[in-house]
């Protein structure tokens, strides 16, 4: 979509189309609510500002999204889409590193309760799953900071995908 489309869309429509970025209404309502926006930078420059800090219910709500590292998503919304293309770099057919990742991740989730979440474009499986073996260290205190800086890494990282000058 075009920032020209992007900033005269109706409130309802724009709001719409940032919540597969992320899906925190304070976030979307925010980057909406600030249209319209004299380039692309400044838009995700703006996005970025407003994302930080996610609260802790924000991450919590927004990590109910996303899926597993490793597990590709099948639904067909602009989402899951968005995921799928995230994960490139994880071949599903390479067995090896899907069972590391597994395992990586039930241990994750034993540890912190919830899924690994890591951004995953621009990043092949063993980057990924060296940062979740590192991450496993971590504190929970530690991981939730990690954790919210990764979403506001996705977030405007689907929004810069989603609109150009």
């Amino acid at each position: 979509m075009k920032l020209a489309e992007f900033n005269s869309a109706d409130p309802t429509a724009a709001q719409a189309i940032l919540r597969p970025c992320i899906d925190i209404s304070r976030w979307v309502e925010a980057v909406a609510g600030a249209r319209p926006f004299a380039g692309r930078i400044e838009l995700l420059e703006f996005a970025a500002q407003a994302a930080n800090p996610f609260t802790p219910a924000e991450v919590e709500a927004a990590m109910a999204h996303h899926p597993r590292i490793g597990e590709r998503p099948t639904a067909a919304s602009t989402e899951a889409s968005m995921s799928r293309s995230e994960q490139a770099g994880v071949d599903p057919a390479d067995a090896e590193a899907a069972g590391s990742l597994a395992r990586g991740n039930r241990e994750y989730e034993e540890k912190f309760g919830r899924v690994f979440l890591i951004r995953a474009a621009g990043r092949t499986a063993p980057e990924i799953l060296a940062a979740l073996n590192q991450r496993l260290s971590n504190s929970p205190e530690e991981e939730d900071s990690i954790v919210a800086q990764q979403l506001r890494e996705i977030a405007v990282l689907r929004l810069e995908g989603l609109i150009s000058e």
